[in-house]
């Protein structure tokens, strides 16, 4: 890290660090990956200039300085309002900038973010789902792909990055069971592989796949051109894929299950990520209530 002296300041003075140097270190850095880096870019430089436009040196900057940065992005931004989301997004790259160039100890780790207003999880109902899929009817190779796919992100509650890094080997036919192991923050789980999924796959396998495969690959999802398939292609299927992931977990709490169970079929770490879907439906909480309750 360069260090240097204010311009002016006598010796003994407390050292100030050029922030822009500093940004283009710390964005040249090999640990940043390219899509990360170009996230952070424009973050870290709104934040050097506002730095700039105070006349706060990069070394002054404390929890006063971030409580005031975050004010700025709230309110008084060129008169534009930001997301909480936003705002988070913004500081968690401003975090990591100030980690890099002063050190882990001078971040301060207090919240300063707003809290985020929670919102309900946006889930189509069973006759929508059914409409959805009856759109993707086909007999060629990549509409019968394309309706395994969707029939077994609903059946799984898979993420759209989860199913497109699906290998042959991770779906298990005799148990009915499907591998996810490249799940978000690197947790694996295993989930049931349901009854129209396994058929579509069944068909998939057997009909389409033989003839989109190009060479060798392991994807159980291929390309018209024998690649695996991107996210992107799935959001070309179904514009909002996460959408039959909140159906998933939402009509399994209409049947009966508990979150505890909805948890780790999701895979997530928290209950409390889980429990934003018992907010859906009060009717199921009566139903829960009624049927547990001695009192009820």
């Amino acid at each position: 890290m360069t260090l240097a002296h204010g311009k002016g300041a006598p010796p003994g003075e407390p050292f100030c660090i050029d922030a822009r140097a500093a940004a283009d270190r710390f964005l040249a850095s090999p640990a940043l990956g390219e899509a990360t880096r170009r996230a952070y870019g424009s973050d870290v430089g709104e934040f050097c200039g506002w730095l700039e436009e105070r006349g706060t040196d990069l070394a002054a900057v404390d929890v006063r300085a971030l409580a005031d940065y975050v004010a700025w992005l709230g309110g008084a931004r060129r008169g534009k309002k930001l997301a909480p989301a936003t705002i988070s997004r913004k500081l968690a790259a401003v975090r990591a900038f100030l980690r890099h160039a002063l050190g882990p100890d001078r971040v301060p780790d207090a919240r300063l973010a707003p809290r985020r207003g929670r919102r309900l999880p946006d889930a189509p109902g069973a006759a929508e789902i059914e409409q959805m899929l009856e759109a993707l009817e086909g007999d060629s190779p990549v509409a019968v792909r394309n309706r395994a796919l969707v029939e077994l992100v609903y059946s799984a509650g898979l993420r759209s990055a989860e199913a497109v890094g699906l290998d042959l080997g991770d779906v298990d036919f005799e148990q009915e069971l499907v591998h996810i192991r490249r799940a978000k923050g690197g947790k694996e789980r295993v989930v049931p592989l349901g009854e129209e999924a396994a058929l579509w796959l069944g068909r998939y396998l057997r009909e389409a796949r033989p003839s989109l495969a190009k060479g060798a690959n392991d994807a159980l999802f291929l390309s018209a051109r024998g690649r695996r398939l991107d996210t992107s292609t799935l959001r070309r299927i179904v514009p909002h894929p996460h959408r039959l992931r909140h159906a998933f977990a939402t009509h399994l709490l209409d049947g009966g299950a508990d979150l505890r169970t909805i948890q780790e079929l999701l895979g997530h770490s928290s209950l409390s990520t889980t429990q934003v879907y018992s907010h859906v439906d009060p009717r199921h909480l009566r139903r829960v209530y009624d049927r547990s309750h001695p009192r009820s």
